[in-house]
């Protein structure tokens, strides 16, 4: 089905059809104006000899007339050649003279069918001595002696034989030439379509990161396109940064109010302080919280968007060894060649920070970064890229996989922490329709794996 919704598809099958119809249609006029003029063509050859028959005849004055000769045609002469001469009395009188080629046969034309009369002459169509068919003209003279009835027959059947013979002419000269016709179609459309190829080289360039606008020479039919889609892409990066810039202003904006109310509160030991501090906090978290992801889902949507894995793993894996240096902890990654994250790079950070971090909170000696990358098959294809962090900690039951990533749920309040760092993993993967999984690591512990949009 994906196949007829081409342009060219449709095109060339459109040509094909009407190429197909109308050389048909052109072989069928042909095959009939030529039969047409080659019948015409015989009955007036025919016609000639009777007149000349007619002349001979006349010229004798006789009551018995005598032979004529071959009438200038030597096939007269040939037994059973398919052309014939005869001269009887009318109504079926006797048969005075006929032409050698006629032997002891004789012709008559109350057996024709398909018979015409005009200006005293009788054309038809018969069957003759050895089945062959013919083609008879009659015509009853009246001469100052006597009544004859004349006729001429030649064979028809080279009429059939030379119209088979133009037909398969011309369908053969019809289908080499509608094939011709097809194929400088088929080339005519692939290069009229050509430019199309580029403006889908030009979208997988901006898909992929490695172009921010469509650039290059179009035609004038699809610069427009061009021009209207690169104004597009500059209107949405003007709204992103717009977006970014007024969550910037907020996040200001609200940080000063409450920190002075949660300061004030804790200069105060009362309950009510106490109460006013506990609701400031939880402000402040969830202000943060979502202005994060106001943030990330502006970062998520831009297009071109392209970070390279390894730098990001390997910068991210040196911090943690210093920030958990205490623990003598063994972080190793694994990262193959060419993998990329089809998104922005802080927004890596964060995903995979955020888990490395907490892995190495509840890791007894190691934590594992494993990266698998699966390119593209084709340019209109995705690639694939997926995150697996291991340590091996005490790990989590199925119930406690489940609740950990709840928003500000923390299963051990010994760890220092928010409680936000698995929430906004799982914001952050979902926003770029990726996918988070909590399970068992081989070492025993915990796996966080990710699968994110590759390029």
């Amino acid at each position: 089905m994906t196949r007829f919704n081409s342009l060219s598809v449709r095109l060339i099958l459109a040509a094909a059809i009407w190429s197909v119809v109308a050389l048909a249609a052109a072989g069928l006029i042909l095959t009939s104006l030529y039969r047409q003029t080659v019948e015409q063509a015989f009955d007036e050859r025919l016609a000639v000899y009777l007149q000349t028959l007619i002349g001979n005849l006349a010229s004798q004055g006789a009551e018995a007339p005598a032979d004529p000769g071959n009438l200038g045609e030597q096939r007269f002469e040939l037994v059973y050649s398919g052309w014939y001469w005869q001269v009887r009395r009318p109504n079926g009188g006797p048969v005075l003279l006929a032409s050698t080629s006629l032997v002891s046969d004789t012709l008559d034309i109350a057996k024709a069918f398909d018979t015409q009369t005009a200006n005293g002459i009788t054309s038809g169509a018969m069957v003759g001595p050895e089945d062959q068919s013919l083609r008879v003209i009659n015509r009853t003279i009246i001469l100052p002696t006597i009544t004859l009835e004349v006729m001429i027959a030649g064979n028809s059947g080279e009429l059939g034989r030379q119209i088979a013979a133009f037909r398969n002419s011309v369908i053969i000269t019809l289908a080499a030439f509608g094939i011709g016709l097809i194929i400088a179609t088929l080339i005519q459309i692939r290069w009229g379509l050509r430019p199309l190829d580029r403006v889908r080289a030009g979208l997988g360039e901006l898909r992929s990161g490695r172009e921010a606008r469509m650039e290059g020479p179009f035609p004038a039919e699809i610069e427009p396109l061009a021009r209207e889609l690169n104004a597009l892409l500059e209107s949405n990066q003007q709204i992103i940064e717009r977006a970014r810039t007024q969550v910037g202003n907020l996040a200001h904006a609200l940080k000063t109010p409450l920190s002075v109310i949660t300061n004030e509160a804790r200069s105060n030991r009362s309950p009510f302080a106490e109460k006013i501090a506990e609701q400031a906090e939880l402000m402040r978290t969830q202000v943060n919280h979502y202005l994060d992801r106001a943030r990330i889902a502006a970062r998520s949507k831009v297009i071109g968007a392209i970070t390279e894995v390894e730098p990001v793993i390997a910068r991210l894996a040196r911090a943690m060894r210093r920030i958990h240096d205490d623990k003598g902890l063994s972080i190793t990654e694994a990262v193959p060649a060419g993998a990329r994250f089809k998104g922005e790079q802080q927004d890596l950070e964060e995903i995979v920070g955020n888990l490395v971090d907490n892995a190495c909170k509840w890791s007894k000696s190691k934590v594992a970064i494993l990266i698998d990358y699966t390119p593209a098959r084709d340019p209109a294809g995705e690639a694939k890229l997926v995150i697996r962090i291991d340590d091996d900690g005490p790990g989590l039951t199925e119930e406690q996989r489940l609740e950990a990533t709840r928003r500000g749920k923390r299963l051990d309040e010994s760890k220092p922490g928010s409680g936000l760092g698995l929430s906004i993993v799982t914001d952050l993967v979902a926003l770029y329709d990726g996918k988070f999984r909590l399970d068992r690591s081989p070492d025993g512990g915990l796996r966080a794996e990710i699968e994110l949009p590759g390029v």
